[in-house]
């Protein structure tokens, strides 16, 4: 443990202990010398300022002195190196991932915590290389909208914007009032209330254009209305449940099933011949199929029969495509 990290420790532990810390004990902590221990009570009291009383003799222990009304906290930002390392880590991830929305805006940020951790590491450059993230899927996003989008989710206003459904290419102009901003497979949805619809609603950010935050306040649905109609089922635009689905996975494909998280209320057991059983509710079946799906002859949808009917006509399509040599997509 480096003085960073043992200055760190000794505060939280006097901060926490409602009677004096025997030496022995703090040194057992601190997994350090009598010597070092005395040296790092000294900084913490002298240049810090921490109000430390101690008992000497044979049976030396510290505590913080009681100042009625107030706690004493270390000056500055403190943390330890793992804790570090993981905002170091999270903030790898968000830039990776949203280039260009939200890792200019944390950019000294990540500075200054690598500036901490090189302080911690005797100086030593921080391997960033060594943190890896892969997006996947991910579009195109307006940061001028985003910016627009968050910062009406968190100051509570209205939202205008126009609205390209990438279902159906229609285009419309929305009045909403922003509820939360959820990121989903790497890209970025909108909950709403749709004041013309007079409805809950979800949006694609990358679908929204010409943002513009209105002067009205937002208005507030609850969060147990919101997760019933939005969070209920399977999938991104979910909607209220309509049946349970029920998927048998292969035993290959069951060492990864049974440790994804694929829905909130999912059950799953396994079968005596070593597969594994899913079922979870669902509304909408377009990416609960598309998800079975890749899992290819590992999967197969056992209930209810109009979803396994579903299934079945996308492979008769997938296979048609195939096997169709004249298609601009044969192969030849």
């Amino acid at each position: 443990m480096d003085r960073y990290e043992r200055i760190l420790t000794l505060h939280r532990l006097l901060k926490s202990a409602h009677y004096p810390v025997p030496l022995p004990r703090l040194m057992d902590e601190l997994e350090c010398s009598r010597a070092t221990l005395y040296r790092d009570v000294a900084f913490l009291r002298d240049a810090l300022g921490a109000p430390i009383e101690s008992a000497g003799g044979e049976h030396a222990a510290f505590r913080y002195e009681a100042v009625e009304g107030e706690r004493f906290e270390l000056p500055g930002l403190w943390l330890t190196s793992d804790e570090l390392a993981a905002l170091l880590a999270l903030n790898e991830l968000i830039g990776r991932s949203g280039p260009g929305v939200l890792a200019g805006a944390l950019a000294p940020f990540k500075a200054r915590i690598e500036h901490l951790l090189g302080d911690q590491g005797n100086g030593k450059p921080l391997p960033i290389e060594r943190i890896r993230v892969i997006s996947w899927g991910e579009r195109k996003l307006d940061q001028h909208a985003f910016r627009t989008v968050a910062g009406a989710v968190l100051e509570r206003r209205q939202l205008r914007f126009h609205y390209r459904a990438r279902t159906t290419n229609s285009d419309s102009k929305r009045t909403v009032s922003p509820q939360r901003l959820t990121h989903y497979r790497d890209n970025w949805y909108l909950d709403v209330w749709d004041h013309d619809r007079e409805a809950l609603r979800s949006f694609a950010v990358d679908r929204i254009k010409d943002a513009q935050a209105l002067d009205a306040a937002a208005v507030d649905v609850a969060e147990a209305d919101l997760n019933e109609l939005l969070a209920s089922s399977y999938g991104i635009f979910a909607g209220k449940p309509k049946a349970w689905a029920t998927i048998r996975f292969s035993p290959h494909a069951a060492r990864w099933v049974a440790d994804e998280h694929w829905h909130s209320q999912q059950k799953g057991n396994w079968l005596p011949d070593g597969r594994y059983e899913l079922q979870l509710p669902y509304s909408k079946s377009k990416e609960l199929l598309m998800d079975v799906l890749k899992y290819g002859p590992d999967a197969e949808i056992v209930a209810p029969l109009p979803l396994r009917e579903e299934m079945k006509s996308l492979l008769h399509m997938a296979l048609s495509a195939y096997g169709n040599r004249e298609s601009g997509f044969g192969i030849r």
